[in-house]
């Protein structure tokens, strides 16, 4: 029963976003629903930058900001040109149920093709994870 135990902690540790793809994004639930840092996996990601709740959006949105390069960002996301001026890693989705899977009806974000890759990758990657904009 113990054993059981461990088992059901472990898988309960890697469930958090994960849809069933497996891919980083989905481990470090990039996308997912926040209000402060701590509510993100805040794992430091190939190039040294760090998960962080990007408070901007409505909702929150546990991501990246001011990514130069799709490298930057964890597997399953890439580094968007967002129209506020910054950049930020968004998940990779092809429909918007894979974009809400951490996150309440009244802050979905779209699985938009009205994106701009950081270095041109559209055609290849398709659509990204786009959270609704504050208001602010």
């Amino acid at each position: 029963m113990k054993t059981l135990g461990v088992v059901l902690a472990l898988c309960g540790l890697c469930a958090c976003g994960d849809d069933g793809g497996g891919n980083t994004a989905d481990r470090l639930g990039v996308g997912a629903e926040c209000t402060k840092d701590d509510d993100c996996m805040q794992s430091r990601i190939d190039g040294g930058l760090s998960e962080t709740c990007l408070t901007q959006f409505k909702g929150g949105y546990c991501g990246i900001e001011d990514c130069a390069a799709n490298d930057e960002c964890p597997t399953g996301s890439a580094c968007v040109i967002h129209e506020d001026g910054h950049n930020y890693c968004f998940r990779l989705c092809t429909d918007k149920p894979e974009c809400n899977l951490n996150r309440s009806p009244d802050v979905e974000s779209n699985c938009s093709s009205k994106i701009e890759y950081t270095d041109g990758t559209k055609d290849i990657l398709g659509k990204a994870c786009v959270p609704p904009s504050s208001g602010i």
